[in-house]
């Protein structure tokens, strides 16, 4: 990322973009877990994939070890892990065909 920055091919708030979705995205698994212990309204999975897909994925990691949360179900890790893969490819294709996108 910081290669793509410095490139001109990534914006230069993107490290902030970053960092406010890993807080949110932390903060919800947070909230999910809370509410899970408490029997209470849950977070939907869907709306976790899509905060991780959106660059939050290294927190929602973080927060998967410390709270031991969202480890036990394979198919949400396996969601997981295609959104870690997805958030990935579409960084490094934005970065290498940057100029040829057409905006």
């Amino acid at each position: 990322m910081t290669w793509g920055i410095i490139e001109g091919r990534l914006p230069g708030l993107l490290p902030f973009a970053v960092g406010v979705a890993c807080a949110v995205t932390y903060t919800a698994y947070a909230l999910d877990k809370h509410a899970a212990r408490r029997g209470r309204w849950r977070i939907p999975e869907s709306t976790l994939h899509l905060l991780e897909l959106l660059g939050g994925w290294p927190r929602a990691l973080l927060a998967q070890h410390l709270l031991h949360h969202k480890t036990r179900k394979a198919a949400y890790r396996q969601a997981f892990w295609k959104m870690v893969v997805v958030n990935c490819a579409v960084l490094a294709g934005w970065i290498l065909y940057w100029d040829r996108l057409p905006f």
